[in-house]
């Protein structure tokens, strides 16, 4: 039996073409070696990614954590930064023998009961 000759043509061609696939430089087995070094750098970049996250969040508490123990320090200790001014409203003191008399009318609300003088020695205190 004779082969046409088409159909030697075709299977020439086809053998060409996967020579080629195989046997190339940009041949399967480069591709294979491309995709599962594709698959490394990606465990890799999401391992970096959540590493990135964790110290991105550690940041934000250890930022929030600041503000925090500023606000602590500022309201319990009376504490100040170098830059700023520190105002204190006090109430006038009482009158001699009226050692139970309400505050005055003029005094701020929620102003410290200590006088003055009782607080002149304890001057602004910086973190």
């Amino acid at each position: 039996m004779r082969w046409p000759w088409s159909t030697i043509a075709l299977t020439a061609a086809v053998v060409a073409v996967q020579a080629d696939l195989w046997l190339a430089p940009s041949n399967m087995r480069q591709v294979f070696t491309l995709e599962r070094q594709l698959a490394e750098q990606l465990a890799v970049n999401a391992a970096a990614e959540e590493r990135n996250q964790r110290t991105i969040a550690e940041l934000a508490d250890l930022k929030e954590g600041l503000e925090m123990v500023e606000e602590k320090a500022r309201r319990e200790l009376g504490m100040v930064r170098a830059d700023e001014i520190l105002v204190q409203y006090t109430r006038r003191p009482a009158v001699a023998g009226q050692a139970g008399a309400a505050p005055s009318a003029g005094a701020a609300p929620g102003a410290s009961a200590v006088p003055a003088a009782a607080s002149a020695g304890t001057g602004p205190r910086t973190p």
